[in-house]
């Protein structure tokens, strides 16, 4: 038995190479599920088919319809945060978001990222985190090991490649710092979402 690359492997390398195929199958199916439960009208439905994923998804928070994911587990949502439709949540290297966030349609966030300086091209895995009180304009691309602080404004379609400060406006691309927010001691709640979306 040989390896892709025509090493040779011994019994135990063998066996756990059978071992994560079939776990990478069992994932892959799960996520063909999952992804499948973004068509589902209901946030209720959805709720509880992310739940059952090993997601965490706080009191009255929702994710609307067409959300893609990439990994089971690893995501965990505060209360009152809502994210659009089209959302990518890459949840590989683990995702935070907040309370309070509204994160806008079309949103990418990507937690793994290829080593472009690797020989063998391997991903590197680094959490997103976002604090409370964000929004995160249309079509926004969050790229991996990213902290978006409290209160911070991405404008749309921006891409965010580095922190953010607290309370913070950024745009374009890369995003860089275009304003301070004048709300420096959020209260307000997102409120209740479309029953359909």
């Amino acid at each position: 038995m040989k390896d892709k690359d025509g090493q040779p492997l011994t019994m135990i390398q063998f066996i756990n190479k059978v071992k994560r195929r079939l776990y990478a199958l069992y994932e892959e199916l799960a996520l063909f599920k999952i992804n499948c439960a973004g068509y589902l009208p209901f946030h209720s439905l959805r709720k509880i088919a992310y739940l059952l994923a090993g997601y965490h998804i706080g009191k009255n928070s929702t994710i609307h319809t067409h959300a893609i994911f990439y990994s089971l587990g690893g995501l965990h949502i505060g209360n009152d945060s809502i994210i659009g439709e089209f959302a990518t949540l890459d949840t590989r290297g683990g995702l935070t978001i907040g309370n309070h966030v509204d994160i806008a349609s079309g949103v990418m966030i990507y937690t793994s990222q290829h080593d472009i300086h690797s020989p063998t091209f391997s991903a590197i895995d680094s959490r997103v985190t976002i604090e409370d009180y964000v929004f995160v304009g249309p079509r926004a691309i969050i790229l991996p090991g990213v902290t978006i602080g409290k209160g911070a404004i991405v404008a749309a379609g921006a891409v965010v490649t580095k922190n953010i400060e607290p309370f913070s406006i950024v745009g374009g691309v890369p995003a860089k710092l275009i304003g301070k927010r004048n709300l420096t001691d959020p209260h307000y709640v997102l409120g209740r979402t479309r029953l359909l979306r």
